[in-house]
């Protein structure tokens, strides 16, 4: 069982976008596997392939008890609303409320090269968006607006002062 250590805010590869995966081998299902087993720790719903330092369009979820992946997520079909507090494991320890739609579908592949498509509603479909998110170098703290936005980044300082 491999448990990889997550990458904290500050490290360049939670900033840049992923590649696409390309080749559906066993190198690609030794990584989908490292993801699900790290997704499956207590207390995580779900970690991206940039938070354990690989920069390709991957992520695991581990939501009411279902722990899956998907490769080249493409989200659609946005519906409605919410606006839960939401944390991420590479900024430990903040929690924000953070918008994001209600309903979302997420289609890609597996890893076998396989199609599949996600209906998410409510915290999968909060995951979905979190960890797309990632893959796109982007964190949700960057989705934050106005009052929000200005006490996370106050926050963040606090926890991580600039060097």
């Amino acid at each position: 069982m491999t448990v990889r250590p997550i990458r904290i805010f500050g490290d360049p590869v939670l900033r840049t976008e992923c590649d696409p995966v390309t080749t559906f081998d066993a190198e690609l299902r030794e990584l989908v596997r490292d993801l699900e087993e790290t997704v499956a720790e207590p207390g995580r719903a779900g970690v991206a392939a940039p938070q354990i330092g690989v920069s390709l369009r991957v992520f695991s979820y581990n939501v009411d008890d279902v722990i899956g992946h998907l490769v080249n997520p493409v989200l659609s079909d946005f519906e409605g609303e919410q606006d839960d507090d939401e944390g991420c494991l590479s900024v430990p320890g903040l929690y924000f409320p953070t918008p994001r739609a209600l309903r979302v579908t997420a289609t890609g592949l597996d890893q076998h090269g396989d199609p599949l498509v996600l209906h998410g509603e409510g915290f999968l479909a909060r995951a979905l968006q979190h960890e797309t998110d990632h893959l796109n170098g982007t964190l949700y703290l960057d989705t934050l607006k106005g009052d929000v936005r200005r006490q996370a980044l106050r926050e963040l300082r606090k926890v991580r002062p600039a060097s």
